[in-house]
């Protein structure tokens, strides 16, 4: 048998998720807690239980008169603010009224101060908020308060000039409480809303806020200080007032006031974390920014994956920034030793190139030894959360800055998709959505939808309406570069020249022709003919 209430003693006075009281719940020594507002039942084990049966309700409020107007001195409440809202007191309670809608008194809320439990007498169901009939409609400024105490402080406080009411209930009714009374509250020109200075009391600010738009006024009090109360308790009035008057104007989460970004404007232009490794590219994009996702497309086989190798390699040389390699369609090794390649100016990853220990030590060294490089050790296909995972763990578990993937097209095939242009669109969101989570620069490689007449890899000119599958991969990305190579010109500088074009530039605007990049294969470098620029 669980040990009564008598039998146990009370350890803590809480705040009761289910009705909302702040103070109307009490913790015991055997575990269990007791709501004397709702008559809930909390056990050790979690399990709540509510009386059935209520307790009858005291219709007779001559109780009510036989009780005096006096200060209530620890709180430093003065017996004129008693007298204003009609708080009394008698055998160590507290009396607050509350009145209906027409003004007639319709049910007292009752406060034990020794054990502070709270009870009701007459009909609440039917009462307006704490306050509220003192004060008519439509005035400047009305202030919300999360309990009664605190509403005798701050109007004392504020000078006894302005409007002061409370919600009837706590803060996890106060949204409820607002809504039955919407039209008495949205008749002021200003709500300042003034509850207590912990979670629950702060988010139902917002949600009281978010009620009544822009007439709101959110009111943040100091360090130290969890309510109305305690400025008073503590004598601290100026500083109430002052909180008060400072209250800040609630505005919906997205919007800005222009006027207030002065120093975000003033401030210079962020400069690129890095540039490419291609000054006519840098002249259109102005480098390569944190928190954009670059798309990088061509047709197959035109140097997409040298291209970004060479981003690489420029990034490691030019930053302390860690770097994520996710080449889809190679393995670790062919992408490892490709990007030794560049800095030894030998392409190590043919099998018919010889290497000195020496040289591929000192490849080695300066790229893979430099502690920066974090490969994705998989061949293939893979799925999207499965890669949207990997990069993740990159950016936030290993520090990445930048992280490069090639390509998206093959996500595609990591599962079962029966319709490519939707699986594009949700590998697109989720990888925009991870940019933005994260903060990295993230560079990526699209395929080419096969142009009607000459193929790509004759040297056609990309666009964006030939991205695969989406639209949204031009949508979504920041940067869209499109490579072009006629890798079946009998003439090996023309075979082994690409052209690159900036077909999207959100941060510039800029687009067309970059660079024309050559690629020698006797060091395996793509390097910019500057010449023709």
């Amino acid at each position: 048998m669980v040990a009564s209430m008598s039998e146990s003693k009370v350890i803590k006075i809480m705040g009761c998720d289910k009705c909302g009281s702040s103070d109307g719940n009490k913790l015991y020594d055997d575990g269990h807690a007791y709501c004397y507002v709702c008559n809930t039942r909390t056990n050790p084990d979690g399990i709540t239980e509510t009386k059935t049966e209520k307790k009858p309700m005291n219709k007779d409020l001559n109780f009510y008169d036989s009780a005096i107007t006096s200060a209530i001195s620890d709180r430093r409440i003065a017996s004129t603010t008693c007298l204003k809202y009609g708080v009394r007191q008698n055998n160590g309670k507290h009396y607050y009224p509350f009145y209906d809608e027409a003004g007639t008194l319709t049910a007292i809320k009752t406060r034990d101060v020794e054990n502070k439990q709270f009870s009701i007498a007459g009909d609440f169901a039917g009462a307006t908020l704490f306050g509220q009939h003192l004060f008519p409609s439509g005035g400047k400024y009305l202030t919300i308060c999360e309990g009664e105490l605190d509403a005798l402080a701050a109007y004392q406080m504020t000078g006894s000039k302005y409007p002061v009411i409370s919600i009837r209930n706590g803060a996890a009714a106060a949204l409820k409480d607002c809504k039955a009374q919407y039209e008495y509250i949205d008749s002021f020109e200003n709500i300042h809303i003034c509850f207590d200075n912990d979670e629950a009391g702060q988010k139902a600010t917002v949600a009281v806020a978010e009620l009544f738009g822009a007439k709101a006024k959110m009111m943040k009090m100091r360090q130290g200080y969890k309510d109305a109360c305690d400025y008073l308790k503590h004598d601290r009035n100026k500083e109430f007032i002052a909180d008060w008057w400072a209250s800040e104007k609630y505005v919906p989460d997205g919007i800005i006031e222009g006027s207030t970004l002065w120093e975000v404007v003033s401030k210079p232009m962020e400069k690129a974390e890095v540039n490419y490794p291609y000054d006519g590219l840098n002249k259109l994009t102005y480098g390569i920014r944190k928190g954009e996702l670059v798309m990088v497309t061509a047709g197959s086989g035109l140097g997409k994956s040298q291209f970004l190798r060479e981003i690489v390699w420029h990034i490691l040389k030019n930053t302390d920034d860690n770097i994520g390699m996710m080449f889809l369609e190679e393995g670790v090794r062919k992408t490892a030793r490709s990007l030794m390649s560049l800095a030894i100016n030998k392409p190590i990853h043919l099998p018919d190139v010889e290497v000195s220990e020496t040289e591929l030590k000192d490849a080695f060294d300066n790229t893979l030894g430099t502690n920066r490089l974090y490969l994705f050790d998989h061949f293939g296909s893979s799925s999207l959360d499965n890669i949207v995972n990997r990069v993740r763990y990159m950016a936030k578990g290993l520090g990445c800055g930048f992280v490069v993937l090639d390509h998206i097209s093959i996500i595609v095939s990591g599962g079962d998709v029966g319709d490519e242009r939707k699986a594009l669109d949700s590998i697109m969101t989720r990888l925009r959505m991870l940019v933005q989570e994260t903060g990295i620069s993230l560079i990526c490689v699209s395929h080419l939808k096969r142009p009607e007449s000459k193929g790509h890899e004759e040297g056609a000119s990309t666009s964006l309406a030939q991205l695969r599958g989406s639209g949204s991969i031009a949508q979504l990305s920041d940067i869209v570069i499109g490579l072009e190579r006629n890798g079946q010109a009998l003439d090996a500088i023309e075979r082994n020249t690409t052209h690159v074009r900036v077909l999207k530039n959100r941060f510039s605007g800029y687009t067309g022709g970059a660079s024309d990049l050559l690629y020698n294969p006797s060091t395996g470098r793509m390097m910019e003919i500057k010449d023709t620029l």
